[in-house]
């Protein structure tokens, strides 16, 4: 069978198959178990009515729980035993993690990320969204600055080896250092900025997400709190510091913990660019290392990364909450 009828057939029959559950789901229930008619017609359609919207989350719950939950339990538990899961190491793996050198840089190099991408993407994109609704071309600049997103991680760091190459008629760096009169050098291996060079393809892909959010979030803002400070005399870097800011800040925390979840699962541009040598290892590129070695640390490094994850997303989760309040 081709891959085109392939995945014609899998439309008809997910579509098919939706449609079909939800319909016999809502006719079993209005016809056999809470009847509209009848003395009890009321409270049936109240039961009814209470019952409905479980039965269009029930296939997502479903798939959540079999694709989702049971994973995390299934991969701590698998984190307890051994590469070949027939001997129980209880906590073992998890001390050879934290015994080893190599996952402690890639610990603090994700911190490096952590910190650092958020940050900038964030802060450039709440620049740029600024400057650009003020310019009669915004929104070709808004376009362009949006670009990266539409590439891959592994594209953009193709890239951006351009432009980080050895030879200055090709690498930007190299170039600018030429004609300083510097010899050329390799930018991915020198120690500790080099983590900050990969940092900032990230950075180069997500101020365009950043920039569309909080352009929006600032075209929200009521515009009689502006006229207000205007009248009472405040200057523009007081209306966007003090009236703006503190309006948006919600969204601020929001694009910035999304960032940051996206960061803590970053794989594609560590791998593409260095492979994780030269000082540049973070916790996925150390799992997929070890995923091919003796030993079963490769799923308790997944499953570090789920407890590190899982309270911003948490967070971002409850400030998403707040703005749609």
């Amino acid at each position: 069978m081709s891959p085109l009828l392939q995945g014609i057939l899998t439309v008809i029959i997910g579509v098919g198959g939706c449609i079909g559950y939800f319909w016999s789901s809502n006719y079993v229930l209005d016809k056999y178990i809470f009847p509209p008619k009848g003395k009890d017609a009321g409270r049936n359609i109240n039961r009814a009515n209470a019952i409905r919207p479980w039965l269009f989350m029930l296939p997502a719950i479903l798939a959540l729980g079999l694709y989702l939950v049971y994973p995390v339990f299934g991969s701590f538990w698998r984190s307890l035993f051994n590469r070949a899961g027939d001997e129980f190491v209880g906590l073992g793996n998890y001390g050879l993690l934290f015994g080893d050198g190599e996952f402690r840089q890639a610990l603090f190099n994700n911190f490096l990320w952590v910190l650092f991408v958020p940050a900038a993407s964030t802060f450039l994109g709440l620049l740029v969204a600024q400057l650009t609704d003020r310019l009669s071309w915004g929104n070709i600049a808004k376009s362009l600055i949006f670009m990266p997103m539409a590439i891959s991680f592994v594209g953009a760091s193709l890239i951006w080896k351009f432009v980080y190459a050895v030879d200055p008629e090709i690498g930007i760096i190299n170039a600018l250092r030429a004609s300083m009169g510097f010899e050329a050098l390799d930018p991915l291996q020198v120690g500790f900025w080099n983590n900050f060079l990969l940092m900032f393809i990230l950075v180069w892909i997500q101020t365009g997400f950043a920039m569309v959010i909080l352009s929006a979030a600032l075209r929200g803002i009521p515009e009689e709190t502006i006229e207000a400070a205007i009248i009472d005399g405040a200057s523009p870097t007081q209306i966007f510091f003090r009236i703006k800011i503190p309006q948006i800040m919600g969204t601020i925390v929001v694009v910035w913990t999304t960032i940051t979840i996206l960061v803590l699962k970053v794989f594609d541009i560590v791998y593409t660019m260095t492979g994780g040598n030269f000082g540049t290892q973070i916790l996925p590129s150390y799992m997929m290392e070890y995923m091919f070695r003796d030993d079963g640390r490769a799923t308790a490094v997944a499953f570090v990364i789920m407890v590190i994850v899982l309270p911003v997303m948490i967070w971002n989760i409850m400030q998403a909450r707040k703005e749609v309040r």
